[in-house]
């Protein structure tokens, strides 16, 4: 049996009634789908250290889905069906890869992060030039620490989110896309976050 022979909506209702042919057939006719919508992702999955792999096997969760929970009473094709449930699945994959990686390396913001206001890292801003002093490292160690637990605690959740991805090396307009905002609402959020890190900074 071929995809070409058989209607969409014939094929939908035979996966609903568990045919793994019906699947294969509908996988067949729109993998592309899967292959762009991958593509898309696959630059801030590699930043995140997300493997393919996992980012494949997410879309194929995504496109299950939407063969899954698919109506013909739906005003969207099932193609457009699909790319929506695939795009939000991956979405949802590369923000959870990154508070993962934030949370496995303690918020990920690195002591070489260069803050703009600064043009210095948070390394030099807190360095008390004591280099060759192990109490003075775990001191500064300990402070540093505390700085981003300041932070966690001051930023609301959404700027904490926005944050968390900036600090991953993610672009505004990729951020945009990942949190379904505009530019603007994403610009507006981290200068907000930049402000709150600076008066933090500043009151230490």
């Amino acid at each position: 049996m071929n995809y070409q022979d058989i209607s969409d909506s014939e094929l939908i209702s035979m996966v609903h009634e568990s045919s793994t042919e019906a699947k294969d057939l509908l996988f067949e006719k729109y993998r592309y789908i899967i292959d762009v919508e991958t593509k898309k992702y696959l630059r801030m999955a590699k930043i995140l250290g997300y493997e393919y792999n996992d980012l494949m096997q997410d879309a194929l969760v995504g496109f299950s889905d939407a063969l899954k929970n698919f109506r013909d009473d739906k005003e969207a094709s099932l193609s457009s069906f699909i790319t929506l449930c695939v795009d939000r699945k991956l979405q949802s994959s590369i923000i959870k890869a990154g508070r993962k990686k934030n949370k496995i390396i303690n918020e990920s913001l690195s002591l070489e992060y260069v803050y703009q206001q600064y043009a210095s890292p948070l390394m030099d801003l807190l360095s008390d030039h004591s280099e060759n002093d192990p109490l003075e490292n775990i001191l500064k160690e300990e402070k540093f620490k505390e700085l981003l637990e300041s932070i966690k605690n001051t930023l609301s959740d959404s700027e904490y989110e926005v944050y968390s991805l900036m600090i991953n090396g993610l672009k505004y307009d990729e951020i945009a896309t990942l949190l379904d905002k505009n530019l603007k609402q994403v610009d507006n959020t981290i200068q907000r976050v930049k402000n709150k890190i600076k008066k933090i900074l500043e009151n230490r």
